[in-house]
């Protein structure tokens, strides 16, 4: 799986290259277009029905999910329902944390799921749930308006106004408390 990311960092559109039998899961409405030869199947997403009520419900996202193959090859573009930013994010058996709303697409085998954020994050008017994205390969995510990526060390601390978080991987601790101000 190959993918360009074009017209960043607004109105961004991501397209994917398939090769022979590979295949991305994308947020239902995502997709732009795609070449001949590439199959579409919506379904539930890969939890069953009650994860998909659970994302649907708690994590704002859709209820279904599109899989886009390409038995022989071909592309998809996919692109945020909002203007903005669209981040590539390659995950290697591990968790990433995405804020509702901020998912796009991820290769076939990513295990979508919707976490607890905790009662603290409702106070900040965030919502109490994240999605978490479990596996191994590329994800991508989105953000109205550009992404600024932030590199922390180990005991680094950074502050971010809840409602500009888009992604962050499992090794983050975080926690929301009320402005200083």
């Amino acid at each position: 799986m190959r993918h360009e990311i074009r017209h960043r960092p607004s109105y961004a559109l991501l397209e994917v290259t398939l090769d022979p039998g590979e295949a991305v899961t994308a947020e239902a409405g995502a997709m732009v277009s795609h070449t001949d030869g590439v199959e579409i199947r919506t379904d539930r997403g890969g939890g069953g029905l009650l994860s998909s009520v659970k994302s649907s419900v708690l994590g704002g996202e859709s209820f279904f999910r599109n899989t886009f193959t390409a038995p022989e090859g071909g592309s998809v573009t996919l692109a945020p329902p909002l203007p903005g930013d669209v981040v590539h994010h390659e995950i290697d058996d591990e968790t990433l944390y995405v804020q509702s709303g901020s998912y796009v697409a991820a290769e076939r085998g990513i295990d979508l799921d919707t976490e607890f954020g905790g009662t603290s994050s409702f106070f900040g008017g965030e919502g109490l749930f994240l999605l978490s994205l479990t596996g191994s390969g590329p994800t991508f995510f989105a953000s109205y308006g550009a992404v600024e990526p932030v590199e922390l060390d180990a005991g680094e601390r950074h502050v971010v106004d809840t409602g500009h978080v888009v992604a962050f991987t499992e090794e983050v601790s975080w926690d929301v408390s009320g402005s200083a101000g």
